[in-house]
């Protein structure tokens, strides 16, 4: 499936203000991927986040582990206005995290719940392999090919998730792995269109630029009961992390 940057970004801008409160799964990966990193490590120089957003994982971060410099990058640049209440001072670099050069080397990089957005995972390895110092840190979150499987099964509408093993086989071609771990998360909704609204809130229904048509939505809603009678959404996040060799 083609991504698009565009409608991605525009997206995620208009949920961000609604992201909080409903990004409960990305909330509880942000969490463990930082528990799991302070178990290696929990001080660094310099820090660079990719996909900042509304900073759910950059307050684990600045409650957690200590730096001297902090770089954050995100699509869009309203993240910075989020970032401020978090941390007191750092860099921001706006725009596509595969094209960012930031000025100085980094100690980390980590990113929540954003990498399942690169086409090519091979080259995202190597760039950000470069940035990093020697014995760098990579610690990221991205999702398996379980998740939404109930919206694939009903629309064919899915991202491209790869495997676990997958992502671990590229990754280790530049880097020691030292943490991995896939987990499952569901949520409950009362009805189709409270899930339609959360995964609108979390800026995930840029799969399409299309719009639905009140039939289609109706039709989405019956199938939906129809099929999935609980009205359950599955999440599958996948932590890796990894250091730099």
């Amino acid at each position: 499936m083609q991504i698009n940057p565009k409608l991605i970004k525009n997206q995620f801008e208009k949920s961000m203000d609604k992201y909080n409160q409903n990004a409960v799964v990305q909330q509880i990966t942000a969490e463990k991927l930082v528990a799991e990193l302070i178990k290696i490590k929990k001080e660094f120089s310099n820090i660079l986040e990719l996909g900042s957003g509304t900073g759910l994982l950059t307050k684990e971060v600045v409650k957690k582990i200590s730096f001297k410099s902090y770089c954050a990058n995100d699509l869009i640049d309203k993240s910075q206005k989020y970032l401020k209440n978090i941390l007191p001072e750092f860099t921001f670099l706006c725009g596509n995290a595969q094209r960012i050069k930031p000025s100085k080397k980094m100690d980390l990089i980590i990113s929540n719940a954003m990498f399942q957005w690169f086409k090519d995972l091979e080259k995202v390895s190597i760039s950000y392999k470069n940035i990093l110092n020697k014995d760098g840190i990579l610690a990221f979150s991205t999702f398996s090919p379980e998740n939404f499987h109930e919206i694939k099964e009903l629309t064919g509408l899915s991202l491209e998730y790869k495997p676990i093993d997958e992502i671990i086989n590229i990754f280790a071609k530049n880097y020691e792995i030292l943490h991995t771990e896939e987990f499952k998360h569901t949520l409950t909704f009362s009805n189709p269109l409270e899930l339609l609204a959360h995964m609108k809130s979390t800026g995930v229904n840029s799969l399409t630029s299309q719009h639905w048509t009140f039939k289609e939505v109706k039709e989405f809603c019956d199938n939906y009961k129809a099929k999935y009678p609980e009205i359950t959404l599955t999440y599958s996040p996948i932590i890796i992390i990894c250091r730099k060799i």
